[in-house]
């Protein structure tokens, strides 16, 4: 792992870059990166591209230094952080391609390798949980350890989920010792929702039906509902999880519209369905318990292709 530090101490310029629409691992693991190399290497110049994030997650240091259009500077050394594949880089894709020297790290199972240092664990709770084996921990900041222990919670659905591991844990207690705010950073980033938000979910989970004889439970949001509600596709967070606790049922399905004939899917396991190799068929990624992808088609139709993979599964 002292690799990918011998890579920093030899280069001028970084880049930093991470998933289209990035979630709270992929803004925490790219900022736990800028502000570990920006406080121990303060020689070096960093810059995070990412495309714009939410409100809530920009207490974080280093958010007001993001930037969000490409540019056409060959970079020293590109880091990617929390990507399966270089096309989930969207637009800041040749910014990674063009750099002279590439880094990966991962934790995605759908990740085939790439990079001049590629570094992927599939069993790890997130991207920030495999960031942080690089770090010396003396040497974490409280800011950097505020980004890492946030990427955790969202990826881990604050420490439930199966991916969560003895290791993790000691990852988890060595930030909280650097004097971090959990309450702030859990209830402002994870819990917290918009009022709007409420009525969504609330609308999903009417909406919602049963599949496979209670197993699976799915439900869907048109842009006419997003409409009708004045929300947005962010607004959808956290529905997935409402669904996901049903009783009885193993796999949760959310759908929302993005085009006349386009729609967006999010998969939720229990125990033992393996949800990724649905979302990698459909052209998706992501992991055994949560993935997602987009698929083009009716609700219904699409619906019932999902279906149709889960069963064999079940």
């Amino acid at each position: 792992m002292n690799r990918l530090f011998e890579m920093i101490e030899r280069c001028s310029t970084i880049s930093i870059v991470g998933h289209i629409r990035p979630d709270g691992d992929c803004i925490g693991s790219s900022l736990g990166m800028y502000n570990y190399i920006s406080d121990n290497y303060p020689d070096k110049r960093v810059d995070v591209f990412l495309e714009p994030i939410m409100d809530k997650f920009k207490f974080l240091k280093g958010t007001d230094d993001i930037k969000n259009t490409p540019t056409d500077e060959v970079y020293d050394l590109s880091i990617s952080v929390d990507c399966s594949d270089t096309d989930r880089h969207g637009e800041f894709a040749d910014i990674f391609k063009n750099a002279k020297n590439t880094v990966c790290i991962d934790h995605h199972r759908s990740n085939q390798g790439f990079g001049n240092l590629y570094y992927c664990d599939p069993d790890a709770s997130s991207a920030c949980e495999v960031v942080s084996r690089f770090f010396d921990m003396k040497k974490i900041s409280k800011p950097c350890a505020e980004a890492l222990y946030m990427g955790i919670i969202h990826d881990t659905g604050v420490l439930k989920y199966s991916a969560t591991s003895e290791e993790t844990m000691y990852i988890v207690g060595k930030l909280i010792s650097k004097g971090i705010d959990t309450q702030f950073i859990i209830d402002e980033t994870f819990y917290k929702v918009r009022y709007v938000q409420n009525k969504l979910t609330g609308r999903a989970l009417l909406d919602s039906k049963l599949y496979l004889g209670g197993k699976v439970i799915a439900s869907c949001i048109s842009k006419e509902i997003f409409e009708e509600f004045g929300a947005t596709k962010d607004d959808t967070d956290g529905i997935i999880d409402k669904l996901r606790v049903t009783e009885g049922v193993e796999v949760a399905i959310l759908g929302y519209q993005t085009d006349d004939n386009m729609f967006k899917f999010s998969m939720r396991s229990i125990s033992y369905v393996d949800v990724s190799v649905i979302s990698v068929h459909f052209g998706g990624g992501g992991h055994i318990r949560a993935s997602g992808f987009s698929m083009e088609g009716t609700y219904e139709e699409s619906l019932e292709k999902i279906l149709d993979m889960v069963s064999q599964q079940l």
